[in-house]
């Protein structure tokens, strides 16, 4: 069923529904991502925030078919609205696809791309990364090897790379972090894919770098139409590049809204939590900034009830540690699972 928030909207590129993604381990079983549900519009740029170890990663990795194992999705839709097709959209599940398949790596890197956080560990250190760029655009354009370089050599000069006819054929490790990230961003978009995932595409850069990273994906983006998924832990970056917000903790979803809602209104108590702990020029200088009290529970010891009771200023005993709240309205634009909201 359709909920408010999707309402009177274009229709989404990427729908994620009732996703389920989970890794059988010796230890236990880990439940990485447990019902997540959102979706994707053309040209809009969605945030998926949380702190570390909330699922954003693995969301982004079964989207595209590449969650390591023991990992597999369990349940749950992901559908790609393909071109028009004789005057209807055509919708493809990802999760019917063969992992390993034609289809799915043509998907992979050819209407969806991947940017990661370190491209360090991305590119081969064995091989230039005009090589590594030309193999990618090869294997989704029928292009000769010249055309394949001379698009690879336009892709680094798009992307602000100077001396781009020399970049093209150094390695990995002869370029700067901001360079290596400028070269993965536009090996990524070599192809023109429809949808930029951005898997914390910034964290390991200085603040300026960071800026200018930001800056290339938003005129790119404006550029060439596409939509961009961008995966964080840093609610600034949000706040700067995001149309709409995901919430995400513990492999579920705790809020989605517009990011004026989600900065402005927040409802669940764990939004608001991560919202206090970032300074501001408000802050009173000197004294320390909130912080979430307790961490993330351990994947093998979930705890009954809204994952986020045992940290929550909120918290409602006998309800809240034993009914898991259901993802419902609470604006014209806005969801959160809470159970302060049930019935309200």
């Amino acid at each position: 069923m359709q909920t408010t928030l999707t309402q009177n909207r274009q229709a989404p590129l990427l729908s994620v529904r009732n996703l389920k993604t989970h890794f059988f381990t010796d230890e236990g079983l880990v439940k990485a991502v447990d019902g997540i549900s959102f979706d994707v519009r053309p040209g809009e740029t969605l945030g998926i925030v949380g702190e570390s170890g909330c699922g954003k990663s693995v969301a982004a990795r079964s989207i595209l078919g590449i969650v390591e194992r023991p990992g597999r999705i369990v349940e749950g839709e992901i559908l790609l609205r393909r071109e028009p097709q004789n005057g209807r959209a055509a919708e493809i599940d990802l999760t019917r696809l063969d992992p390993d398949g034609r289809e799915m790596r043509y998907i992979r890197g050819g209407e969806i791309a991947l940017v990661f956080q370190e491209p360090m560990t991305s590119f081969s250190p064995v091989h230039t990364i005009g090589n590594q760029m030309v193999e990618a655009i090869r294997l989704h354009r029928k292009v000769s090897p010249r055309a394949a370089r001379e698009r690879a050599i336009e892709m680094l000069r798009k992307v602000g790379i100077s001396r781009a006819e020399h970049r093209v054929d150094e390695y990995s490790y002869q370029l700067s972090g901001g360079l290596r990230q400028r070269a993965m961003i536009a090996t990524a978009l070599s192809c023109d894919p429809r949808l930029l995932i951005a898997d914390e595409p910034t964290t390991a850069l200085d603040v300026t770098t960071q800026a200018q990273i930001l800056d290339l994906i938003r005129s790119l983006q404006a550029q060439n139409g596409m939509a961009v998924m961008l995966i964080t832990h840093n609610l600034g970056v949000v706040a700067e590049m995001a149309d709409r917000v995901v919430v995400m903790y513990l492999g579920r979803v705790a809020e989605r809204g517009t990011v004026d809602d989600i900065f402005h209104n927040p409802r669940h108590p764990y939004t608001q939590a991560l919202l206090r702990s970032i300074p501001s020029v408000e802050s009173t200088p000197r004294v320390k900034l909130p912080t979430i009290t307790g961490s993330i529970p351990h994947p093998y010891n979930r705890p009954r009830g809204c994952p986020f009771h045992p940290r929550c200023p909120s918290f409602i005993p006998s309800r809240c540690d034993q009914t898991e709240p259901a993802l419902g309205p609470v604006g014209p634009n806005q969801e959160a699972s809470c159970l302060l909201y049930e019935g309200a």
